[in-house]
């Protein structure tokens, strides 16, 4: 059916009823069910998946390569590739991505920040045309009507 995606696999999990404090760093991908109060972080060099479970609720920025958001994030997220606002997700913070799929529900409180691919380079620029040098003006003199001063024979 249209509209429905498999749920990507998880190899690390911070279950509901579970809170961590402090920064996480993770390989692979991490879901969190549960409370994290601090940043989590993709660890470089690998594509990194995080969600947030419906259950989930993150204190801190975010940064990793695909983001699905079902739970609450208070603090800012950092999307290299794509950020996933499901219908329950509930952000507040400023959001950073290369591409947004965002559902009907789904709250933002923040700036949304596309990361959009840098322009072309400008084309060189052409030389100014030259105008050509102004012709010598002759003064115009404007005819004078003749004034009739009734004093003046």
């Amino acid at each position: 059916m249209l509209g429905i995606r498999k749920q990507p696999s998880v190899n690390s999990l911070i279950g509901a009823g579970m809170r961590v404090q402090g920064p996480c760093t993770f390989q692979g991908s991490l879901q969190i069910d549960g409370t994290v109060v601090g940043d989590v972080t993709a660890e470089g060099g690998q594509p990194g998946l995080l969600v947030i479970g419906e259950s989930g609720n993150v204190q801190g920025t975010i940064s990793a390569d695909h983001v699905v958001v079902r739970g609450t994030v208070v603090g800012s997220i950092q999307a290299w590739e794509l950020l996933e606002l499901q219908a329950k997700a509930r952000v507040q913070g400023d959001v950073r991505y290369k591409s947004l799929e965002m559902q009907q529900g789904a709250v933002i409180a923040g700036q949304l920040q596309p990361q959009v691919t840098p322009p072309p380079a400008a084309p060189e620029p052409r030389e100014p045309q030259r105008e050509a040098p102004d012709a010598a003006v002759e003064p115009r003199l404007e005819p004078t009507e003749p004034t009739l001063d009734p004093e003046r024979p």
